[in-house]
């Protein structure tokens, strides 16, 4: 192994753990996500820092959380004196990011990456400044002789996510980007390289090239499956109550089939990340490199897709808040290890920089997890915290939940798996992951678990005060 050994981030968006063999489907089909785990630790229990874009992925690129970033809500912009992974490795390194930025100024190279391939457009209007280019992606596509139909909030005609997903899979964007990225792995075998492979699928619309894959009546489903939570967070209740009774895409979420429609088509848009993780794996090998690169895989957060009758993401339910996190270090295992306990997005940074025998950043709030990977330690007794700052999202449906969504939340999971979520103007929460693990019974007002909640109450409010946290807690 060289003491510079490459990296790989593989970024998928809105996936969420049941898309995956090695997270216990038996039914999807999933062969090189499947195929990579096998020769991966493979983390059971990983969660995001901010269940919604822009604060996931502005910690997926910092190690920070959402309040040290300050990418709060959607559409925030990475400040420049927050350093990225980019400015955490030497310039030895080849440094690309190709996909989806979302964290600001998204189609012009910036916070210390050589290269830049970019992909989105739909947010234009939120740039820094006037005249800035249009997408890497737009472009290759008028090459290919397809015209933008959309309107975008400037005015502009531009490719929607939605014109996207009716054309066929050569032209979605897990394969624009990675045909870059096999050039980019092809063209850099003489010196190291971070590559950050960052994709849209298979976030919504839930429609794509792979819809027939899957047979909506024969899916399998879980207990929670249109069913509203009784009992838990008036946020999470009101998004529920509206999902059933309002249309989503097109569809009479009255009816169960349009549930299990959309769900099928979710799961039918993970072969295109799972065709890119093929390619990745492909290049590496054919390259003499897969065995000099730590190749890691998860997702910025995950999908509700029907259960606890809801859709999207924004909520602190397994479903939405735990992601896959598979982690490729040949020289460490070349079998599937799996590892146990919790790990948080906040940690794997930490993790990449200590894997690739880099200085770690004082600022980093993560734990580094070398040890844990070559058996010296476990996360047993780690936690994982995850926050939500609602303030200047998007409308989410109606005034209600709207409302709701603006009132701060803090999380923490437990390696014990123990989840209690906090906020101090609606219903709080505490899960028993080990014996519910589909959440249908909140436990926080049930005086017998009254110290557990208190106790993992106390290691929030000792989480706050190391990373500078003022979000309100409620008393207990």
């Amino acid at each position: 192994m060289s003491k510079q050994p490459n990296i790989l981030l593989f970024i998928s968006d809105q996936q969420r753990t049941d898309t995956l063999k090695c997270y216990g489907n038996d039914w999807i089909q999933s062969p090189h996500q499947d195929a990579l785990a096998e020769r991966s630790f493979v983390f059971e229990n990983t969660y995001v820092t901010q269940p919604v874009c822009t604060p996931a992925r502005g910690s997926l690129m910092t190690g920070l959380y959402p309040h040290n970033h300050r990418c709060m809500v959607n559409r925030d912009h990475l400040h420049d004196d927050i350093a990225s992974i980019a400015k955490m490795l030497p310039d030895t390194y080849r440094k690309a990011m190709f996909g989806k930025w979302h964290l600001g100024d998204d189609s012009v190279r910036q916070h210390g990456f050589d290269e830049w391939i970019s992909t989105e457009d739909d947010h234009r209007n939120k740039y820094s400044r006037p005249g800035l280019p249009f997408s890497s992606y737009y472009y290759w596509m008028k090459e290919q002789g397809i015209e933008p139909q959309n309107n975008s909030a400037t005015g502009e005609i531009i490719f929607s996510p939605r014109q996207r997903s009716q054309l066929p899979a050569e032209y979605q964007m897990g394969t624009f980007i990675a045909n870059h990225s096999e050039r980019f792995i092809r063209e850099n075998t003489d010196r190291p390289w971070l590559l950050v492979f960052s994709t849209f699928e298979p976030h919504p619309p839930m429609t794509g090239p792979y819809d027939g894959l899957y047979d909506p009546d024969t899916l399998p489903v879980g207990p929670t499956f249109i069913k509203k939570p009784e009992g838990h967070a008036l946020f999470n209740r009101a998004r529920a109550e509206h999902y059933l009774n309002n249309r989503v895409e097109g569809q009479d979420m009255r009816q169960e089939a349009s549930w299990r429609k959309l769900r099928a088509q979710y799961y039918g848009n993970v072969k295109i990340i799972d065709d890119a993780i093929g390619r990745m794996v492909q290049a590496l090998k054919e390259t003499g490199q897969m065995e000099n690169t730590v190749f890691a895989v998860t997702s910025d957060h995950g999908e509700m897709a029907g259960d606890h009758a809801m859709f999207e993401k924004r909520a602190f339910y397994e479903e939405s808040a735990r992601v896959p996190m598979i982690l490729s270090v040949p020289w460490l295992t070349q079998t599937e290890k799996r590892i146990d306990g919790v790990f948080g997005h906040a940690d794997l940074i930490a993790t990449l920089i200590e894997l690739a025998n880099q200085p770690l950043p004082q600022t980093l709030p993560g734990r580094p997890c070398a040890d844990v990977l070559n058996g010296d330690a476990d996360l047993r007794d780690h936690t994982a915290f995850m926050e939500w700052n609602g303030i200047g999202d998007r409308n989410l449906g109606n005034p209600k939940i709207n409302l709701m969504a603006t009132l701060p939340w803090r999380c923490a999971v437990t390696g014990d798996r123990w989840k209690l979520n906090l906020c101090a103007g609606d219903q709080c929460e505490l899960f028993d992951l080990n014996n519910d693990p589909y959440e249908e019974t909140n436990l926080f007002d049930d005086p017998a678990h009254r110290d557990r909640a208190r106790e993992i109450a106390a290691r929030i409010r000792l989480w706050q005060h190391e990373t500078d946290d003022h979000a309100p807690l409620p008393g207990i």
